[in-house]
């Protein structure tokens, strides 16, 4: 009897033993995702828990079973993997939902994810697949939730993906499908969204065949190059709560029918499209629309009473053609936060009930001919930010209770009729950023309560009527950039409390009553550029620390009572405006200034003299040259004969000299303070001397005595003999040289080349620029050695240093200019590799013409650079640029120059997409790039690269939304190994 017990227990033991040994063993499908999981990269214990010990993978990271332990749901979502798509997981005979989101998977989709045939949701959003649309995807019969959103796949939409049976989201937003919106999607019968935005379509109509799709509720298509009219078949879609068809170029009516069937839609967004006509009626039935934008068209007519009477949250329907009244109806609405009625032909006054029944936060009407008062209930609910009523006929003055707006954020209330006093607190509202009160009929004075506007940035007040002393609480605005109060009727003394400002940037109080003299410790304003107190009774020394502000460079002093010499300090400053005429300034006019450039800047000082000229208006040397002269008169008499000879062979020795030699230069304009002569640039334009030749001239490399280089591009006579020619229109075109000086003379950015001086004269004509070192981006990428030394974050900063040039170009200058020649042989490196533009002799400035576009009479620019647009109707605004400098991101990303045999019969812009389509990235980006360690990175860049060279102009990003992509690029980009 033992011994059968003693058997049993040790059988017994046996089969526990056998039975952990098959638990703990690995299920099949923990296998598979193994093998996934060394396929893809991953952060560091990221998936640490994927481990053979587990009988089944259902507890781990982003892994859900069903009851029967197979896997039916993988969640990995901004895990941070990268390597291709794994086909594996189709071998999950269970799996049903797949996110694999906000990751970096790279690769193309295989036809074969067709096996994943059990799968009902699929989320690859946000990575960087390249290649087709799988042809494929449409056998997955059960899918009904699709996002492919934000990836770089390209070519057309198979005509397959009709056949989905039941599909219910179809997302491919922000990729780079090039074919057409293809009307096969008309089919999908069970879709009820469909997301195609931010694709580059071929133009294309709205196909009518998506109005089979009477289970939509959300059809997003902005950005995808639509032409034509609203299809009629649209009036089916009665279950869309979210239509969104803006930026693209869809023309004609509104159609009435399509308005009055949309019965449960919630938001209309047409903007920025070419809709003509009035707008329709039969609004009444649309009793869920909250949000309706159809800005930036070409709307005429009234707007809809019957519109504004539904419960709207937004209405947007600025820069149209819009007349008549603003509907009162339209205060009723309980929820209405915003309002853009700005860029119309509106007229009448504002809804006297606006703001009074809703939480009201923007309202901007500028540029209307509105008239009346400014609305006393716009804050009524505690939430207006923004009130922007620009350049209109308002009249009255701020009501009271806009005192204890806290929330208000931005108030422009410039070019209107507004008169009185500003509301005590209104000045010192905490949260106000921006107050802009200029050119109206304000009075009264700046209140002591200024000094709660603790966030204050902008402040104009600039051709009003204010009158009194400027409080000192000015100087507690530590955030103050601008100050801005020219043509008012302020009195008192400067106040000294400004220089406690140190973010000041300008500074105007001209033409004001102020006494007193500027404070001392002025040089504490580190940043600022721009110092106007012209037409005041300011008296007393000019500070000699003005010399010491970093950046000043726009000083006017004129026209008040300052005295004494003038501080050779200011020699230290980068002026672009100098004025102090018109004061009691007395002695030697410092050297710098002693020259053509700076003859009007001392007018009106009749204690002033020059050094160099000899001229002085003091009475006492007035009165000695007067006698001496009297003396003198019989031998000057005697000798007058004599002299002119020698005077008139003087100057044709002068003359024949300089025709021979062209190196006698006397017409130099200065444009930074010079730490060399003049003279040393003509001793050295020797042939030795040349680093580059041009079509407009040779470029001389001149060292001079100081040890300082310099670069000075001597033009050829040719270049600039036919300055006047005549094209076209008649309108004469300026020389190179004279657009160069121009341009280049008057702009001071860190990332624009410095011309530091020029010489005019008949016979020669030069250009000195600061020196830059490693030459051009050009011959660095595409003829030198050091093409090497260009690694990827190297690239992104000059990208980055290029596009903030050409952003101030764009944004910041005043007015605004358009290289037409950036290319990268105009990209110039300084010792540290940082970029600046050059080359400026084809620059226009942008005149105020039609939706900014002017016309040129000739092309302007290089080969492989010229926008389509402009080679074919030589209009030109700064969308030309861009299209230049996405050429430019193009050659940093491959390596490739824009015209080259490599490239067969297209440019580089076309091959890119070409080559994109049809073997992938890794075929387009330059060999010698670390395309592996940076590939998120180059992929962002490249994608700026053909946003930039978009065939259609308006589909091109601003340079300014170009430089803040590229900077949080830069923050972003580790840096190379040492």
């Amino acid at each position: 009897m033992q011994l059968k017990t003693s058997v049993f227990l040790f059988l017994l033991l046996l089969y526990t033993l056998h039975f952990n040994y098959i638990s703990l063993a690995l299920n099949q499908e923990g296998l598979y995702l193994q093998s996934v999981r060394l396929s893809l990269s991953e952060p560091p214990g990221f998936l640490s828990d994927w481990s053979d010990r587990d009988a089944t993978p259902c507890n781990w990271t982003g892994v859900t079973c069903n009851r029967r332990y197979s896997v039916v749901s993988l969640i990995l979502s901004g895990a941070s993997l990268s390597g291709s798509f794994p086909i594996t997981l189709c071998r999950l005979p269970s799996l049903s939902k797949l996110s694999l989101s906000s990751n970096s998977i790279n690769s193309s989709l295989p036809l074969s994810i067709s096996s994943c045939r059990n799968l009902t949701y699929l989320d690859l959003s946000q990575n960087f697949i390249v290649g087709p649309l799988p042809s494929t995807l449409s056998d997955l019969h059960f899918l009904r939730y699709l996002n492919l959103e934000g990836n770089y796949l390209s070519g057309a939409i198979p005509a397959t993906f009709g056949l989905f049976p039941q599909l219910e989201v179809l997302v491919l937003a922000d990729n780079l499908l090039n074919g057409t919106v293809s009307g096969a999607l008309g089919n999908i019968t069970s879709l009820k969204k469909l997301v195609l935005a931010y694709n580059p379509f071929l133009p294309t109509h709205l196909p009518p065949e998506l109005g089979n799709l009477t289970n939509l509720e959300e059809l997003w298509l902005t950005d995808c190059h639509l032409v034509g009219p609203i299809p009629h078949t649209f009036n089916t879609l009665s279950r869309l709560k979210n239509l969104d068809l803006a930026t693209n170029r869809l023309t004609g009516l509104l159609i009435p029918t399509l308005i009055s069937q949309l019965k449960s839609i919630v938001q209309i967004e047409l903007y920025n499209n070419s809709f003509t006509g009035n707008l329709p009626g039969g609004w009444s039935n649309l009793t869920e629309l909250r949000r309706f934008d159809a800005s930036m068209n070409e709307l005429t007519g009234t707007i809809p009473n019957e519109l504004c009477e539904l419960p709207l949250e937004s209405l947007n329907l600025f820069e149209n053609q819009l007349e008549g009244l603003i509907p009162e109806s339209i205060a009723n609405s309980p929820n209405l936060h915003e309002l853009k009625l700005f860029g119309n032909r509106l007229v009448g006054s504002l809804p006297s009930q606006l703001g009074k029944n809703s939480a009201l936060q923007i309202i901007d009407v500028t540029n209307n001919n509105l008239s009346g008062e400014i609305p006393q209930f716009l804050c009524q609910n505690g939430a207006l930010e923004d009130l922007v009523l620009l350049n209109n006929a308002l009249s009255g003055s701020i009501p009271v209770n806009l005192g204890k707006c806290h929330t208000l954020q931005r108030v422009r209330l410039q070019g209107n009729r507004l008169y009185g006093e500003i509301p005590a607190q209104f000045w010192g509202l905490p949260n106000v950023y921006l107050l802009d009160l200029y050119e109206n009929e304000f009075s009264g004075n700046i209140s002591h309560f200024i000094y709660g506007a603790k966030n204050l940035s902008t402040l104009a007040i600039s051709k009003n009527k204010f009158s009194g002393s400027i409080p000192s609480e000015i100087g507690s605005l530590d955030q103050l950039v601008e100050f801005l109060a020219d043509g008012n009727e302020l009195s008192g003394e400067f106040p000294s409390t400004i220089v406690n400002i140190e973010q000041l940037g300008r500074l105007d109080l001209s033409n004001n009553d102020l006494s007193g003299g500027i404070p001392k410790g002025i040089q504490s304003l580190k940043q600022l550029n721009e110092l106007n107190v012209a037409n005041n009774r300011l008296s007393g020394d000019i500070p000699v620390e003005i010399g010491n502000l970093p950046v000043l460079n726009y000083l006017d002093l004129s026209h008040n009572n300052f005295s004494g010499e003038i501080p050779v300090s200011l020699q230290n400053l980068k002026l672009n405006k100098l004025n102090l005429s018109s004061n009691c300034l007395s002695g030697d006019i410092p050297p710098l200034f002693a020259n053509e450039v700076y003859r009007d800047s001392f007018l009106g000082n009749p204690g002033l003299c020059t050094n160099d000229s000899g001229i002085c208006n003091h009475k006492g040397r007035n009165k000695i040259r007067v006698f001496s002269w009297a003396l003198r008169s019989i031998f000057v008499i005697a000798g007058v004969m004599f002299l002119l000879s020698i005077a008139w062979f003087l100057f044709k020795y002068k003359k024949l000299k300089k025709l021979n030699k062209n190196t006698t230069i006397t017409k130099w304009t200065s444009f930074h303070k010079l730490g060399f002569s003049e003279f040393e640039i003509t001793d050295s334009l020797k042939e030795a001397n040349v680093i580059g030749r041009g079509a407009s001239g040779k470029v001389y490399k001149v060292v001079l005595s100081n040890g300082e280089t310099v670069a000075v591009k001597k033009l050829h006579e040719r270049h600039y003999k036919d300055e006047n020619n005549s094209n076209g229109g008649g309108d004469s075109v300026k020389d190179a040289f004279e657009v160069e000086v121009d341009t280049l003379g008057k702009i001071r950015h860190k990332n624009i080349v410095r011309l530091w001086c020029c010489c005019n004269t008949e016979s020669c004509k030069l250009l000195v620029y600061e020196y830059m070192p490693n030459g051009s981006l050009g011959d660095l990428l595409h003829g030198n050695s050091k093409c090497k030394l260009l690694d990827w974050p190297m690239r992104l900063r000059i990208a980055l240093d290029a596009a903030e040039g050409l952003s101030y170009l764009h944004h910041d200058s005043v007015p605004p200019i358009v290289h037409r020649d950036v290319k990268s042989n105009n990209i110039l490196l300084d010792e540290d590799f940082g970029a600046k533009i050059s080359d400026f002799g084809v620059a226009k400035v942008v005149k105020a013409v039609k939706k900014g576009v002017e016309s040129m009479s000739v092309i302007a620019g290089s080969c492989g650079y010229i926008a389509p647009e402009y080679a074919y109707t030589l209009r030109v605004n700064e969308k030309s640029d861009i299209y230049s400098f996405g050429i430019v991101i193009l050659e940093l990303v491959t390596g490739k120059p824009p015209i080259d045999g490599e490239l067969g019969d297209k440019d580089l812009a076309g091959w890119v997409c070409t080559t994109l389509d049809q073997k992938g990235i890794n075929e387009v980006v330059d060999p010698k790039l670390d395309s592996t360690r940076f590939k998120r990175e180059i992929c962002r860049v490249l994608d700026i690269g053909l946003l930039c060279t978009s065939t259609l102009p308006i589909n091109r990003p601003s340079m300014r939304r170009v430089v803040n992509t590229l900077q949080e690029l830069v923050a972003t980009t580790p840096l190379m190994d040492a």
